[in-house]
């Protein structure tokens, strides 16, 4: 087969956003006018196609991020294949946006022209910051009630990036937005018939011809600052060709110099088109990028893989799913090399090989089965066996191993029991095929209680998780109350001996280690120092004392969590010729580290969730009292047109409810946001409340 886009012509694009922005609503229409669904379908109707699952339509909200693909032919330059995916904006799926970001070249994220960036748009930015996906701006919703692009412009300067550059201002606002003025072809863009699809350019009304061209001037400048050769020209005054400065700004945003903003309304049916348009002319195509760097899983050295058709195949599982027709689904994206059906490829995780039966592309929900993939291409298929997220497969004789995905600890868990002996059964089943499906999904039993305990990123989350238990799997469970995921850390250094000595006739157990524990900086993780010197302690045991401080870390001494940001150093020991073993100095390493965290003043930590609450003005006080009474630290509070914002960090443990409880504070119409922030010790007399199992 032969390649039908060249590479140049293909875009891998995400559409990001704080929940609600208006995400699903752009990719609705941007499937509309590219041809591939042909009625436009509504978020608030329950319609959107890409918003496919069940829960996903009652709620009118993303859960899982869909793939799909469309093609579009700018005004100048032939068709491109565009593959999207959109993900969720709510931070209990940030999972889905992880994962998304990873595979993508190219990010659209979306703002709400009212409340301008919110806080999790400033989560979803600083993840594709992780990734350095370079990307472009769309104010949305400048239709509604209270909306201002000059604000939410502002707002996206100052919270996220100096280095943004308008490339469209509105013309008129709320009901009266008509359209948008090009400021780089100083046109006015109208868009007409009952669904927009007519785009027509007309000359700049009178009223705007000042305010356009000043913000031409800043958008010139920006632009010419990044190229010599047109700075020089720009000083000169002379004329500007609109080509050059595509090129430059194309040049500038790949290399995530410079951000264009674009603006509209989606529901309105204004603004898409030109927003496709830029996707084309100033997001890359994977030509564009740097090669993607691995490692050689043999010799560890460093492999760099072009994106072309002639290297050798390599992909990257970024998401695998449970489809209920056609068994588990698993989504990658192709960054170098071809890919026919019937091939195998190594998993260089797991060393296994594996063979791509059917290959698949995705239009949300929908399938399309092809032969052959190519460079950049982002499909589906059906069978892996021992293939999940952030596996990277590759031509056998040319394996690859690339970057892991690394995800969030969940911070919140709850018991579930099956309702019946059936349920039961079928339980186990559902939850391994949910946590398969995602990453910061957790199960574990209680030994004690023969319970089995489920962790997740939020309420919300683990609610849709039990929900889909019961709709996919048609497993019936009654749910516990949500339990906070506490963790144990040290607060001083402290030394001390583990030994281990059994005699009991025949061959005895001997293992001796001294270990020093130090305290790290939250986040930093658990680190182990070998300083064994002169081989008090052979090599081959030093691996065995790990283990057993890995173990012993798993349950702290405080209540039981585990233990985390501490650094463990193993620096003398002893050994007996005969009867020392692994197992002896797995179990000194153990003791020694108990004994160490109980000298060093081990202490109890509790998340710590960043909350943002936007309530009408008459409902402050109230508001203010019932944070504070849960232990909130109001950090801002702010006027956002007739409402008021609060910003508070608010531990985990005290905000089980508080959608109930806000909405009768506010008659229903206060809402708020909330993510996870950080961990912080926790209050003694809290502490002394959880030790004695009053607290959950």
């Amino acid at each position: 087969m032969v390649r039908q886009y060249p590479i140049e012509r293909t875009r891998d694009i995400g559409i990001i956003a704080h929940i609600d922005a208006g995400k699903t609503t752009v990719s609705e229409r941007v499937l509309f006018y590219t041809g591939i669904s042909h009625k436009i379908g509504e978020v608030h109707e329950g319609e959107a196609i890409m918003d496919w699952m069940e829960q996903e339509r009652e709620r009118g909200i993303t859960i899982t991020s869909a793939a799909t693909t469309c093609f579009w032919s700018p005004a100048t330059g032939g068709e491109h294949r565009i593959n999207i995916i959109d993900t969720p904006g709510h931070i209990d799926f940030t999972v889905e946006v992880q994962r998304s970001l990873r595979v993508l070249d190219g990010a659209v994220v979306v703002f709400d022209g009212v409340a301008g960036v919110e806080p999790q748009s400033e989560t979803v930015w600083r993840q594709a910051d992780k990734f350095s996906v370079p990307r472009i701006c769309f104010i949305n919703k400048l239709d509604r009630m209270g909306a201002s692009f000059e604000k939410s412009f502002e707002s996206i300067l100052q919270k996220l990036s100096p280095n943004a550059v308008a490339l469209q201002i509105p013309i008129g606002i709320e009901e009266n937005l008509e359209g948008v003025i090009d400021l780089i072809s100083m046109k006015a863009v109208k868009f007409e018939g009952d669904l927009g699809e007519q785009v027509k350019e007309e000359e700049i009304p009178e009223n705007l011809i000042a305010q356009a061209k000043e913000w031409q001037k800043k958008l010139y400048e920006k632009v010419a600052a990044e190229d010599e050769k047109l700075l020089e020209d720009y000083l000169a005054g002379k004329e500007i060709p609109v080509e050059k400065i595509k090129e430059v700004l194309r040049k500038a945003t790949i290399d995530y110099k410079l951000i264009p903003v674009l603006c509209g309304s989606a529901l309105k049916n204004k603004g898409v088109q030109p927003l496709l348009d830029a996707i084309v002319y100033y997001l890359p195509s994977p030509a564009d990028l740097p090669p993607v760097t691995g490692t050689d899983p043999k010799s560890g050295e460093e492999i760099k893989r072009k994106a072309d058709d002639s290297e050798p195949f390599c992909a990257l599982a970024f998401k695998v799913a449970t489809d209920p027709f056609v068994g588990t689904l698993t989504y990658f994206r192709v960054y170098s090399g071809t890919l026919n059906k019937g091939s195998y490829a190594i998993n260089t995780f797991t060393g296994e090989k594996e063979r791509f039966g059917r290959i698949l592309r995705m239009h949300a929900a929908e399938r399309e089965e092809v032969d052959e993939l190519f460079t950049g291409d982002i499909a589906a298929t059906v069978g892996l066996k021992n293939t999940s997220t952030g596996h990277a497969l590759c031509d056998p004789s040319h394996p690859i191993v690339l970057e892991k995905i690394s995800f969030p600890d969940p911070v919140i868990s709850i018991r579930v029991e099956p309702k019946t002996k059936a349920d039961q059964e079928k339980m186990g089943m559902a939850l391994h095929k949910l946590a398969e499906e995602d990453p910061t999904f957790k199960i574990k039993g209680d030994p004690e209680t023969g319970e089995t305990i489920i962790s997740g990123m939020g309420e919300l989350h683990l609610d849709v998780l039990v929900d889909r238990m019961k709709r996919e799997f048609k497993v019936e469970a009654s749910v516990g109350r949500p339990q906070v995921a506490y963790k144990e850390t040290i607060k001083e250094t402290a030394e001390a001996e583990g030994k281990y000595i059994k005699q009991s006739g025949g061959r005895g157990q001997y293992g001796h280690v001294w270990l020093r524990v130090e305290t790290k900086k939250r986040g930093e993780g658990f680190e182990f120092i070998d300083e064994i010197k002169g081989g008090s302690i052979p090599k081959e045991f030093i691996p065995a004392v790990e283990k057993g401080v890995k173990e012993a870390m798993s349950k702290g001494v405080v209540a039981g969590y585990p233990l985390i940001d501490l650094s463990v150093a193993l620096y003398d020991g002893s050994f007996h010729e005969v009867d020392s073993s692994e197992i002896a100095f797995k179990l000194a390493g153990s003791q020694a580290l108990v004994s160490a965290v109980r000298a060093a003043k081990a202490i109890l930590l509790e998340p710590i969730m960043k909350l943002e609450v936007v309530i009408p003005d008459e409902f402050f006080g109230d508001v203010i009292g019932d944070l504070s009474s849960r232990r909130g630290k109001i950090e801002e509070t702010s006027d956002r047109l007739n409402v008021k914002v609060i910003d508070a960090k608010v531990p985990l443990a005290e905000m089980f409810g508080y959608a109930t409880s806000l909405r009768s504070l506010t008659q229903g119409r206060g809402n708020f946001t909330m993510e996870f922030d950080k961990y912080e010790e926790t209050p003694a007399n809290i502490t002394q409340e959880i030790v004695e199992g009053k607290r959950r």
